[in-house]
């Protein structure tokens, strides 16, 4: 399954990769980054929308990932990705936005890597 894990703080994708290592290994899940909501929608255009599943932060410069989504439900529909939102505000208006929105989940961080590799096995 490939992933799209956009924000725009960079070792995200260090930590994902180390967190992931076996599954990586394993050929069980593929992760593409993207550090801007600007760059996710390139990622998704270049790459036919092969992202099975968004995982996005709602916080970022310029795009925000609430806009990210909005476009992403908007614009992809075949198939159309899984997106879940990330954000250090678990408050519940950015709940209620992004589920509004389309989400089709909400996490808050420091991310559970646990409780996110069970939803993803579950997706599997």
């Amino acid at each position: 399954m490939k992933i799209l894990v956009v924000d725009d703080e960079r070792d995200v994708q260090v930590l994902f990769q180390q967190r992931f290592r076996r599954e990586i290994r394993n050929k069980e899940l593929d992760f593409a980054f993207a550090f801007s909501g600007e760059e996710a929608l390139t990622y998704m255009d270049d790459h036919n929308h092969e992202a099975v599943l968004i995982l996005s932060d709602i916080n970022m410069p310029g795009m925000s990932g609430l806009e990210l989504l909005e476009q992403i439900k908007k614009n992809f529909h075949k198939p159309p990705p899984v997106v879940m939102m990330i954000t250090a505000y678990g408050d519940k208006e950015n709940y209620d936005t992004a589920m509004k929105l389309g989400a089709d989940d909400f996490l808050t961080k420091p991310v559970e890597f646990g409780i996110l590799k069970e939803k993803l096995k579950a997706i599997l």
